[in-house]
């Protein structure tokens, strides 16, 4: 059955819409977005899909297809940040939450969901399931707001309401991505620049390469290292990593004191000038050329921020070492998955090495599939 089909069975009625959301990947930029630099996602064709109808009695009521359980019913007048709302459910809950309390009238409403995003795998599957759900209710409600707004609002419930200290990429990834571009995204202004990425008229592919080591951003590791950041700020005098001019990066790294800080700062400074550096490659052409700013951004991740695990750079070893142009873990890491730049003669080869090398290493084999840039929220029907 379709979703809207589901929907119909399990409320008894059918629903007002259908919505879709996408995860993402992203190709640079990694934890520069809540120090207001710059990252580069793409949308996956992955994504989270909502059959929603609207109800005006003030009960929410949500049900997924892919976690067993009963539907969650809860008033939308009663959510509190951080409130036991059944697990996967606290995103589109965390969604009604913030849309309320920014003062628009959002009421009750029926919400089924299906997502093909892999949950754990680095890829925005939360993310995914806030928009699409921020997106249905703007619809329904005739909130009139932009995809920016709803990406904003995205945030604040991950933020505030589930309690995951993320910055903005994911949310405005899956709000206006669009297909055969990467989104050079600004994480201070929210300007935004599509830029193409038509990596087949190059005779070329991105793959994905989920190691299935779950990862869990909720457990402190993400907010220690955004903590660190904050404080490298404060101690560099200046309001966000940002500000701190990669041509002035040694000087900088000299005035700190804190060898965890100075390698967080090192990082994020170095990311904010690769998401510059492969920019200025595509704009050029070269897309070949971003391999090694991807590979270089790896070791960085691996060794200044330590965000990384055996899985990630095995996979990242074996794809460089099978003939790959570049490759790095990507997400927020802990597990996850890694991006793949490689010839598309190549790709064959490189799958068929990574699942002998996991094999070899006594890993689950990694799921490999083909990132295609692709269209960001949008009404199914």
């Amino acid at each position: 059955m379709s979703v809207a089909e589901e929907f119909t069975a399990l409320y008894g009625y059918e629903p007002a819409g259908v919505w879709a959301a996408p995860g993402r990947v992203n190709l640079i930029g990694e934890y520069t977005d809540f120090n207001e630099g710059f990252v580069m996602p793409l949308a996956l064709p992955h994504t989270a899909v909502a059959a929603v109808a609207r109800r005006d009695d003030g009960i929410l009521r949500l049900h997924s297809a892919d976690v067993e359980g009963p539907v969650v019913e809860l008033a939308a007048a009663g959510l509190e940040p951080l409130c036991d709302s059944g697990g996967w459910a606290a995103y589109p809950a965390g969604v009604v939450w913030a849309l309320r309390a920014a003062g628009h009238p959002v009421g009750g409403a029926d919400l089924h969901l299906a997502s093909t995003v892999p949950t754990g795998a680095g890829l925005s599957s939360s993310a995914a399931l806030e928009v699409v759900t921020a997106l249905a209710l703007n619809d329904l409600y005739q909130l009139g707001l932009s995809r920016r707004e709803l990406a904003l609002l995205a945030q604040r419930a991950e933020n505030a309401f589930v309690g995951v200290p993320c910055g903005v990429m994911d949310q405005m990834a899956a709000a206006v991505c669009e297909p055969g571009h990467v989104l050079h995204l600004d994480c201070r202004d929210l300007s935004v620049r599509q830029v193409p990425f038509d990596l087949a008229a190059h005779g070329l592919r991105l793959l994905v390469v989920d190691t299935r080591v779950q990862h869990e951003l909720g457990d402190g590791a993400y907010a220690k290292r955004r903590a660190g950041c904050e404080a490298g700020a404060r101690a560099l005098g200046v309001s966000h990593l940002r500000d701190v001019p990669y041509a002035e990066l040694s000087a900088a790294l000299d005035r700190l004191t804190d060898d965890r800080v100075r390698r967080y700062v090192r990082h994020v400074v170095s990311d904010d000038h690769r998401v510059e550096r492969v920019g200025a490659l595509l704009d050029a052409g070269d897309v070949r050329g971003i391999g090694p700013v991807l590979t270089e951004g790896h070791a960085s991740l691996r060794d200044d921020l330590r965000i990384s695990c055996p899985e990630l750079d095995l996979a990242v070893e074996t794809a460089c070492g099978a003939g790959a142009l570049g490759a790095r873990m990507t997400g927020g890491g802990f597990g996850g998955s890694a991006v793949v730049l490689a010839e598309a003669a190549d790709t064959e080869a490189l799958t068929k090495a990574l699942h002998t090398a996991f094999t070899r290493a006594g890993h689950p084999e990694p799921r490999v599939f083909e990132a295609e840039p692709s269209r960001g929220a949008h009404r199914v029907a």
